[in-house]
């Protein structure tokens, strides 16, 4: 399964556009392509609702422009399975490497500590 990624900013300077995958392509097109005089405006975008359907059809559905990303589709409900079991299970120390292997995926901001 394939999912086309909508670019995260469009950078403007003058006539110039051009659309950043993340915040790497944001800082390394403005370091090559935008480097004349004049202001540079760069505008985020939070989801597909505030894309006007021209820059959506010139970045994320044009063939040649944009970028795929490959899912891979697992059985959610064996993985389920095993998630419970690892932190819900009689053996700690299945629950401790739960969480090792997990832990740099955790949003820590959202923890109640």
């Amino acid at each position: 399964l394939y999912l086309a990624v909508p670019p995260l900013y469009s950078i403007r300077q003058g006539g110039k556009v051009a659309y950043a995958r993340d915040d790497a392509h944001k800082d390394e097109l403005l370091r090559t392509e935008f480097t004349g005089r004049g202001k540079v405006e760069i505008g985020r975008f939070k989801g597909l609702g505030e894309m006007m359907a021209a820059q959506l059809k010139e970045t994320t559905m044009d063939p040649r422009k944009r970028t795929l990303l490959r899912v891979d589709v697992i059985d959610a409900e064996a993985a389920t399975k095993d998630a419970i079991d690892a932190l819900m299970g009689t053996k700690p120390e299945a629950r401790f490497r739960f969480i090792q292997e997990r832990a740099e995926f955790a949003e820590t901001e959202v923890l109640d500590i």
